[in-house]
């Protein structure tokens, strides 16, 4: 079995995207801005905002994080957009979900500029997407793709199962895959709560996404032997992080897996830093 890790892959996409940033930054007297809005005390946001943070300077990306009190009102959030929006110093603006619960994310991530749409949520970046037209990725499925490309896994003419169907992974992740060009083109099948049966939807499957939430919910039983599985979901258990996937059973069964953690959480990073840097770009 092959363990793909994500980690390691991410690592080498930042010593690529420091050395582009390098050469911009050559040529333009400055190098790309990303600034982070994070509103609250949850304590895995304030975890990822610190790796994010890490990851920028070790790419040589200017990051700023503006960290909002909790009680930080709906129009208080949108005025701290709006000003991201209009800064020329600023090519990425990121809003770190989720949110405290009396503020709605969508109006929010409506008002971030498409263009400085780092995480590819903007409903303008998600049609571009669908209509496979040049943008804004999502980066977690964007990750996912990277992934199996550095890999050699394409999952082109093969039967993919997505399981979870979320705006921020499971949906985007399945026009991704059924998307017509070298690394798309397979034949999608995405699965989500309502859907009866799903474990035999799974066992059909030469590659298998899981993206529930559920932590190893998905037996070895439940998979095809031989089936590239990649384990999105990452939960907080007694035990640790676990993905969705029982990584013991699976291992046995898959001929490729990703750990959790190691696996897709590192190459989500990396797509922030790669969409900051393309947003940059379109911005010169």
């Amino acid at each position: 079995m092959i363990l793909l890790d994500g980690k390691a892959v991410a690592a080498s996409i930042r010593a690529e995207t420091a050395l582009e940033v390098e050469k911009m930054r050559g040529g333009t007297g400055r190098g790309p801005g990303l600034a982070v809005i994070l509103v609250g005390d949850d304590a895995p946001s304030h975890t990822y905002v610190r790796n994010k943070e890490r990851a920028c300077a070790e790419t040589g990306i200017r990051s700023e994080t503006l960290r909002l009190p909790s009680k930080t009102s709906q129009n208080e959030v949108l005025d701290c957009i709006r000003t991201l929006n209009g800064r020329q110093d600023i090519d990425g603006i990121l809003l770190q979900l989720p949110l405290p619960g009396h503020l709605d994310s969508r109006p929010c991530l409506e008002c971030i500029d498409p263009a400085k749409d780092v995480d590819g949520f903007h409903p303008v970046n998600m049609g571009r997407l669908l209509q496979d037209i040049p943008g804004l990725r999502p980066c977690t499925p964007s990750g996912v793709m990277e992934l199996l490309k550095r890999y050699g896994l394409n999952p082109a003419g093969k039967r993919a199962v997505v399981a979870g169907r979320s705006n921020i992974v499971g949906r985007p992740l399945s026009v991704m895959l059924s998307a017509k060009n070298a690394w798309g083109n397979a034949t999608v099948t995405l699965c989500h709560s309502a859907t009866p049966k799903a474990a035999a939807l799974f066992r059909e499957a030469d590659f298998l996404f899981l993206a529930m939430g559920r932590p190893e919910s998905v037996r070895g039983e439940m998979v095809k032997k031989g089936a590239v599985v990649v384990d999105i979901g990452i939960s907080v258990t007694e035990n640790g992080l676990r993905g969705d996937a029982d990584f013991t059973s699976v291992s046995k069964i898959a001929s490729a897996l990703t750990p959790v953690p190691g696996g897709i959480g590192p190459m989500t990073i990396a797509m922030l830093l790669r969409n900051t840097v393309q947003a940059f770009a379109a911005r010169l």
